[in-house]
């Protein structure tokens, strides 16, 4: 199944909360990212009913396997990227809203050859700190 880009932010930033707060409700998604209730409100009920994420009585929300599958994949490279570019020399800040931007559209093989360069690095840097 197909999934847009912006249901992969949602879940994205369901998981992140998760990480962070332990139990996430739709206002912390509002907060976190800026948009209206209204919208959030909306993009909840849709990835619920997609069997992305359960919300229990209290308002909790839930990533369910196949969200979470996402979710994680999504970060995964949200975090390769930061890396890589901070490697670059780009700034943290400026380096996550630039990967929060490419980790939707790069292909599994240029992630791959990042990832295989940015572990490369990693290696010579830390040989380099030895010496």
């Amino acid at each position: 199944m197909q999934i847009h880009q912006s249901a992969e932010d949602y879940l994205e930033t369901i998981l992140m909360l998760n990480q962070r707060m332990g139990r996430v409700r739709s206002i912390d998604v509002v907060n976190e990212l800026g948009y209206t209730k209204a919208s959030v409100s909306i993009a909840m009920k849709k990835l619920r009913e997609n069997g992305y994420i359960a919300v229990d009585g209290e308002g909790n929300l839930t990533l369910l396997e196949p969200g979470r599958e996402i979710a994680e994949r999504i970060y995964s490279r949200h975090r390769l990227l930061t890396h890589f570019f901070v490697q670059l020399g780009v700034e943290k800040d400026i380096a996550a809203e630039d990967a929060c931007k490419a980790e939707h559209i790069l292909s599994e093989q240029t992630l791959e050859k990042i990832r295989e360069y940015a572990l490369l690095h990693d290696a010579e840097s830390t040989l380099k700190k030895e010496d």
